[in-house]
């Protein structure tokens, strides 16, 4: 029997259903959870699309790329904190914390007299982020059957839905008839009292939820905070360096490489970046597969945008699209699917990423119309939908119950890393070719046929992230 096998639910003695998410049991957790995701993606996806024009009315495009990658710099730190704080107090706590942190980054930045403060409130912004993130997924792993677990990823997953229909567009139109800072003072409002509410809800929840701090000689070990920190400063050190070609930006880059060297193993089980067996692979595979995705959501509509010439509002149906075809992708691994082991669709869905990767490269051409490079967002995203819960799955089965957080804080940093190195790397192997004398097409083509390589490798190493279950019957998948 394989731990794959395990996620099925089991046999009811009695004959009666087994309880789903929406069940007595399940159905507050569900929807608390499914709220906070849902005012998570809005707000994201909301601002994101408003941050050129802020920095641009703060005279601070040139640290665009550091108000960007801020944001992903911080939520190392938040994933590390949140995470450990999570297996010594459970869940509530830091979610608790991280929706609150959230309200008071939007009002940060949405009074930002410099691009200095802007960056600041994206900082904090990323912090509140990692720590719900990591909080969320360590409260699913605490409070529902395994059985249970691939479902409710799906559903956080379609709580993105909506917000990923609405949200780009209405900050748009609210950032052209007012400010954009109207959009962040008005997210600050819709998220004050869902999270003020959130927190009375966690507080009065019932005794053995599964969020309930573990007992004192079991809870982890306090974050390693000043490696955490280490690894953001690194990550936002190397986010600016990429952002320029020179001297000065070189030394920024050298600097963040040596400080992810140095921390990043600290943070991460021991064989992750050899892909030992069991949860290293897991989360190995988590960074590689995030890594592609956030530099073809970067740089496949730059590209469209900047020599292609296709029309901002066209890319934006992309995104869309992106998200909508990522839910339901989540929703069959969980619903359709759940019978067939969780590494096996892992190979699937990193096989999917690689089909959208050749659709990216064949777009770069000029002779090609630009919709096959537009196809590469929506494919890559089906591919994230289904292996990206599993992935989750197993990396949970991997995990001791008291240490839900700490393997969901390793999860979430090696992610944001993935980010940061693969959007990085690709970025330096750009803007070499273009130092070379390349033409920015064959500059991009060169750069998307780069990410086979990760995307490849997921679908060779997914088999190693399985877990045996040995027994009398025991048997491989």
């Amino acid at each position: 029997m394989t731990a794959e096998q395990a996620l099925r639910p089991p046999p009811s003695d009695s004959g009666d259903t087994l309880p789903g998410i929406f069940s007595r049991p399940y159905a507050a957790a569900t929807l608390t959870f499914a709220t906070v995701m849902f005012l998570t993606g809005f707000a994201a996806l909301a601002v994101v699309p408003t941050l050129p024009t802020a920095a641009e009315d703060l005279d601070g495009v040139s640290l665009f790329p550091l108000v960007a990658g801020s944001f992903v710099a911080a939520s190392l730190l938040g994933g590390v904190l949140g995470g450990h704080w999570a297996d010594r107090s459970g869940a509530r706590r830091p979610l608790a914390l991280g929706m609150i942190l959230s309200v008071v980054t939007l009002l940060m930045s949405a009074s930002s007299g410099s691009i200095w403060q802007l960056v600041i409130g994206r900082f904090v912004d990323g912090l509140a982020a990692g720590m719900v993130a990591v909080s969320v997924t360590t409260a699913i792993g605490q409070s529902y059957p395994e059985y249970l677990r691939p479902r409710m990823l799906a559903m956080m997953s379609a709580s993105w839905i909506i917000p990923s229909l609405v949200g780009p567009p209405v900050a748009g139109v609210v950032a052209e008839v007012w400010s954009w800072r109207t959009v962040f003072y008005g997210l600050a409002v819709l998220t004050a009292l869902p999270a003020i509410a959130l927190v009375a809800v966690l507080r009065k929840a019932p005794e053995g939820d599964g969020s309930q701090a573990p007992p004192v000689e079991e809870r982890a070990s306090r974050p390693p905070l000043v490696v955490a920190g280490m690894l953001s400063l690194g990550a936002a050190l190397g986010q600016y360096g990429v952002s320029g070609w020179d001297a000065r930006h070189l030394l920024f880059v050298v600097a963040g490489v040596v400080l992810l060297v140095v921390f990043a193993p600290r943070l991460l089980p021991q064989g992750t970046w050899r892909s030992a067996r069991g949860l290293p692979t897991a989360v190995l595979l988590r960074g590689l597969t995030s890594g592609t995705y956030f530099t073809v959501e970067a740089l496949v509509p730059l590209m469209l945008i900047t020599e292609r010439r296709v029309a901002a509002v066209t890319v934006g149906v992309a995104f869309t699209a992106s998200a909508v075809l990522w839910a339901v992708a989540s929703w069959a691994q969980g619903k359709l699917l759940q019978d067939v082991a969780r590494h096996r669709l892992v190979t699937v869905g990193a096989l999917i990423m690689a089909a959208s990767v050749v659709f990216a490269v064949v777009g770069s051409f000029s002779g090609v119309s630009p919709l096959f490079a537009m196809a590469a967002m929506p494919l890559a995203a089906v591919g994230m939908g289904m292996l990206d819960p599993c992935v989750t799955v197993l990396s949970l089965s991997h995990s001791a119950p008291d240490r839900l957080g700490h393997t969901t804080s390793a999860m979430q940093t090696n992610m944001n890393l993935g980010q940061v190195v693969v959007l990085a790397f690709a970025t330096a192997v750009l803007n070499a070719g273009l130092a070379a004398g390349t033409s920015r097409l064959g500059g991009y083509a060169i750069t998307f046929s780069l990410l086979l390589v990760p995307t490849l490798l997921v679908a060779v190493l997914a088999v190693r992230a399985r877990k045996e279950v040995l027994g009398p019957h025991s048997a491989t998948d």
